[in-house]
């Protein structure tokens, strides 16, 4: 069912992309938006436009990176030409850096042998949890890196380990909140990737594809729960520097 676009989580910058329009008029409020694609389709481009978007539009953001600092953050949002000097001091938008690490743990704490359960300290940061909007750049490195859900997928137990952050994720998003979560489905077994694709209200999918000697990027629309006005199966894109993300083209099967 359509619903109207007051409604949603627009994601602004009608004059400098189509994004939002193509995706109907932005995210409906109390959505698990899931965006999936290998290394390089573009995940932290996305992430990071919807990121600023969502901040110009009066929306509050957290964003949480695995591998960007703040400072790279920032020089990464101006090469876009995404300001968010403005956002960060205003508490627009918090940043948080999750230092996963080369040694799969976070840096900074106890010796390296005591490897930290990552989900459970990611479920406990209670601020970051505060905004009307979270996104977690990029998600399948938390899972992997957390010794929890590694015993588990030891076990063959990928779907209950999922499960538990699911039932937290939901609870989030019950007041209204929206959840991006982006994932690199080649680092996760199907059994792990599984449930989150099936609660997504949102499921995008991140493709490059050959089109003669070019390669080009697309949005594949999977699922649109609570959509605005129609959204397309599939958006063309690209990343440019000095522009961010423009869409090139719209196709509806």
């Amino acid at each position: 069912m359509s619903i109207t676009t007051q409604d949603l989580y627009s994601l602004g910058l009608t004059d400098h992309d189509r994004l939002n329009k193509e995706l109907g008029g932005g995210i409906p409020p109390g959505s698990i938006v899931l965006v999936e694609g290998d290394y390089g389709a573009g995940k932290s481009a996305m992430s990071q436009r919807l990121t600023y978007g969502l901040c110009e539009e009066g929306h509050s953001v957290t964003m949480l990176s695995t591998e960007l600092t703040v400072g790279s953050f920032l020089d990464q949002m101006n090469s876009l030409s995404y300001d968010m000097v403005d956002h960060i001091l205003r508490e627009n938008c918090l940043f948080l850096h999750a230092d996963i690490g080369d040694t799969n743990t976070l840096t900074g704490g106890d010796d390296d042998g005591d490897r930290k359960e990552l989900l459970k300290r990611l479920m406990q940061a209670e601020v970051m949890w505060g905004t009307d909007v979270i996104i977690i750049d990029t998600f399948d490195s938390i899972l992997r890196n957390d010794p929890k859900f590694e015993a588990l997928v030891r076990q063959n137990e990928e779907r209950q380990a999922a499960l538990e952050i699911i039932g937290f994720f939901r609870d989030i998003i019950s007041r209204g909140k929206v959840v991006v979560l982006t994932v690199d489905p080649s680092t996760l077994d199907e059994e792990a990737i599984g449930p989150f694709r099936s609660i997504a209200d949102v499921f995008l999918e991140l493709e490059m594809v050959e089109v003669g000697n070019d390669v080009r990027r697309q949005i594949s629309v999977k699922r649109f729960a609570g959509m605005g006005e129609q959204v397309g199966d599939s958006i063309g894109y690209s990343v440019r520097s000095g522009t961010g993300i423009v869409i090139e083209s719209r196709s509806v099967a």
